[in-house]
This record gives structure tokens, C-alpha cells and sequence, in this order.
């Protein structure tokens, strides 16, 4: 088994801390994503979408897509559970998880891929109106989540999750759009400040 990572990069980095919750241990390989080594044609041959995380199993099948790689260490090892006990359990972290990915997650990497000078070569056009467009998007989302989290410690609920896990990589990587999270945001302050002391936000 071998999961080839991808640095800075946020999916990566998602699969990383999960791994960290979960006290698993993979062999990895790092892609070089400033080099454009995820468009090598060996690395194409392991996901052809040219895209990091893809975990590769010991038979040769591969799983790309960091959620699909989360959810397959969950079912071999359940403990500590991060994606939810029961029906509804389980369904509250999807909604919360999908929630933060579209609202949250998926914007911010919108405004990096789309305004930072870095990405022209792996963002091919770069619509600079795009990027401006979803900054409104995630304040909108920080402020509805900051009203979420009056009542409740963590993203989904009263124990961390993988919606705590996207959601904080996802705040994380505003630092690097040029982005902040408003001060007024209390609740939303609180929760980064506690979700970020966990030893698995270093990975």
C-alpha cells in the first residue's frame, strides 16, 4: 500500500490528518505539484485525472478522491469513528461534510486556483472573476457555520468528525487566498482555535 501525497496541497492534507486520527501509518510518496509531476505520464498511469491524493493498494487497485481514501480506512479500522454511528449519526456528518466542501472548501481553493499568480500554469484559463466571486460565498457560509456552532463544539455535532477535518483545512487555506476569518466570528474562532491544537492538525 502506498499513498502518494501532495505536500501543501488541502486534499492531501485532509487524508493526512485522518490518517493522524486514526493512528494509521501508509508508506507515501510525494508529488511535486509546483513541478507539474502529477502530469508525468507515471503518475497519469495512477490516476488519470492528474490529481493527489490516490492511495494504491497492495493488489494494484487505486482510490483517488480524499474522501473516498477516508472512508476506506474507516471501514478497516472504525475506531476512533469519524464518520458517524448509525442513520442518523452517519447522515448529520454527510450533510455537514457536503455542506462544507461546497460551501466552504471547494470556494476557497476557487479563489486561490483562480487569483493567485502561482496557478497559471495548472489552472488553464484563469478566470480572475470567478476567484472574486466566491469570496462573498465564503463569508456567507463562515457566517451561517459561526451561528451552527453556538450550540455545539464541533461541525456536525459533539464529537470531531471529517466535517471538522474539511472544514478546518479549508479555514486553513484561506491564509493562503489572503483570506481571514472575521474576529466577530466568535464561535467559529473558538472551534478553529480547539480543532487546531489537536496533535492530527500538524500532519
Amino acid at each position: 500500500m502506498k499513498l502518494y501525497d501532495g505536500g501543501r496541497a488541502p486534499n492531501p492534507r485532509r487524508v493526512r490528518i485522518f490518517l493522524a486520527e486514526k493512528g494509521i501509518d501508509v508508506p507515501t510518496e510525494q508529488i511535486d505539484l509546483g513541478a507539474l509531476q502529477q502530469r508525468s505520464d507515471a503518475y497519469t498511469a495512477i490516476n488519470p485525472m492528474q490529481r493527489v491524493p490516490a492511495l494504491v493498494l497492495d493488489d494494484g487497485t487505486v482510490i483517488a478522491e480524499s474522501i473516498a481514501i477516508c472512508r476506506y480506512f474507516e471501514s478497516l479500522q472504525p475506531e476512533p469513528i469519524l464518520f458517524g454511528t448509525g442513520p442518523l449519526d452517519s447522515a448529520l456528518v454527510e450533510m455537514w461534510n457536503r455542506r462544507t466542501e461546497l460551501h466552504l472548501f471547494f470556494p476557497v481553493a476557487s479563489i486561490f486556483q483562480h487569483l493567485h499568480p502561482a496557478m497559471r500554469r495548472m489552472v488553464d484559463p484563469q478566470v480572475p472573476a470567478w476567484g472574486e466571486a466566491n469570496k462573498p460565498r465564503v463569508m456567507q457560509f463562515l457566517e451561517f457555520l459561526d451561528g451552527e456552532l453556538k450550540d455545539r463544539p464541533y461541525v456536525a455535532g459533539d464529537r470531531y468528525t471529517v466535517a471538522d477535518i474539511t472544514a478546518l483545512v479549508a479555514v486553513d487555506f484561506m491564509r493562503v487566498s489572503k483570506l481571514v476569518v472575521p474576529e466577530n466570528l466568535a464561535n467559529l474562532q473558538r472551534w478553529h482555535q480547539a480543532v487546531a491544537k489537536r496533535p492530527s492538525a500538524a500532519a
